[in-house]
């Protein structure tokens, strides 16, 4: 999908030399070079209170961050001092010679920790958390409405009612946790799990039902297969089944809002399967080179459908693949929602004050099956489902949380599940005695005057539906 930036090619050209000096590189502080800057919340407010006046008069297209200088001070490029020469100016800053010989580690010593926030029991392990009773209740209140939402959807595909399901069961927190920390003002480019995001920002349950099963009142016309959700007017890019593809994507329309100067990022979400794929390498590179406020959201489960992370990779996960290309990571579990919604909001903050690209790897699990086309328990423990679904879901642990501050109770859950479930069912029967959309929305949207061959194929098809009127629709409409 296509990026619009709305300026001309000769307005964006004259503003990069106005800002760079055709190929000038403004250095930041050194207090910005901080690889281990932690992502709290309270220290990135006031990291971002000293800073401010760093960024004023700065360039907003490019800015390095990382070096002093790029240019050799010295004809031959090295700085004599004692008996060897100890350092190299390179492209990119000084590089230190050393007499030693060492490899660089394949991996390290330790495993990068995991923020979180709640312990297993649903009790905060220090401290306090700047969450309130509103939004607490309101994320928990959606994640479990996307539950409903899955198993319910799964069970009208087995009985054929529609094509194809993919449930986000096991990833509710992920969902839910991380649209809560973001704006409607930042643009989301999502894989295909991510169906939690757009009911956080107000898309229906009829709205999803008309999706799945494609009728005239779907969004995108009938045109996506089943769980293939957009949303022009909630900023949510339409699901893509090629995987990664949404990546570079989203570092476009990241540095469109760059250049708009808009307080708002792009959102991109991906599978670990996705890591292995080479638009996850180049969008990371894109963004660190061109300082893209994106936020990628790694949802690490495990699989990639029946492939193993061990045979994947050997890295330590995908977060220290950040520091490879030069982006600012964490790793939090992607079971704790407070953790999870803590992590986005400062990643968030960073990634539009700093104009940044950050890096999120949340650790979870695919408890249901990749979708309705597969069988996990043919590649995976039935136990190691059973463990991950019944003493780490991230419901459950959340809802001891909002009870222990009582927020919830048990008569305020059972109302919720059976409103949310009457409510879905009056949607799916609305949904499937809704027409489909007319013949004609296939071949629109595209061209402003279809060419020849789009019209040829337009009469081939409807001349084949009358031949063969049993092999579609009988409400199909010509």
């Amino acid at each position: 999908m296509a990026v619009c930036v709305r300026q001309s090619r000769n307005n964006v050209i004259n503003h990069v030399k106005s800002k760079m000096g055709l190929l000038g590189l403004t250095n930041l502080s050194s207090s910005l070079n901080n690889d281990h800057s932690t992502l709290s919340t309270a220290s990135l407010a006031k990291h971002l209170r000293n800073q401010s006046s760093a960024f004023e008069n700065k360039p907003t297209l490019y800015r390095t961050r990382r070096f002093e200088s790029t240019k050799p001070h010295q004809r031959s490029g090295v700085h004599s001092n004692g008996a060897y020469s100890q350092f190299l100016d390179f492209p990119g800053g000084q590089v230190a010679f050393t007499p030693e010989m060492r490899f660089l580690s394949e991996s390290p010593k330790e495993r990068i920790p995991c923020y979180r926030v709640l312990d297993d029991d649903g009790q905060l392990i220090q401290g306090s958390i700047d969450v309130g009773k509103e939004i607490a209740v309101k994320m928990y209140s959606d994640m479990a409405t996307l539950q409903i939402m899955d198993t319910i959807f799964y069970e009208a595909q087995r009985q054929g009612r529609i094509s194809f399901y993919l449930t986000t069961i096991g990833e509710e927190a992920i969902n839910i946790a991380s649209a809560a920390a973001l704006t409607i003002d930042d643009f989301v480019v999502p894989q295909y799990r991510e169906p939690g995001v757009l009911l956080w920002r107000g898309f229906t349950l009829q709205q999803f039902a008309n999706q799945c099963f494609s009728n005239k009142d779907d969004d995108c016309r009938g045109r996506q297969m089943p769980i293939h959700y957009g949303s022009k007017k909630l900023n949510y890019f339409t699901v893509a089944s090629t995987i990664a593809s949404q990546l570079p994507h989203a570092v476009g329309v990241a540095y469109s809002l760059k250049m708009d100067g808009k307080d708002a990022c792009a959102v991109t979400y991906f599978g670990d399967g996705g890591s292995s794929e080479g638009d996850f390498h180049a969008a990371l590179n894109f963004a660190a080179v061109t300082e893209a406020p994106v936020l990628f959201i790694c949802r690490n489960n495990g699989w990639a459908i029946s492939t193993p992370t061990s045979d994947q990779f050997r890295s330590d996960g995908i977060v220290v693949r950040g520091e490879a290309y030069g982006v600012r990571s964490i790793r939090v579990d992607g079971n704790d929602t407070l953790a999870l919604y803590s992590t986005v909001r400062a990643a968030r903050e960073m990634a539009i004050r700093e104009q940044r690209p950050i890096l999120v790897e949340a650790l979870t699990y695919r408890v249901g099956h990749h979708s309705t086309s597969d069988d996990s328990t043919k590649y995976r423990p039935v136990d190691e489902i059973e463990l991950w679904r019944s003493a780490r879901d991230p419901i459950a642990r959340f809802r001891k949380w909002i009870e222990s501050n009582g927020w919830w109770s048990g008569e305020a859950e059972s109302e919720l599940r059976s409103n949310v479930r009457k409510q879905l069912l009056d949607a799916i029967e609305v949904a499937e005695r809704t027409k489909k959309p007319p013949l004609v929305d296939i071949f629109t949207d595209v061209y402003d005057v279809p060419p020849s061959n789009l019209s040829e194929q337009e009469k081939w098809l409807r001349e084949t539906i009358k031949i063969h009127p049993q092999d579609y629709p009988s409400d199909f409409t010509l």
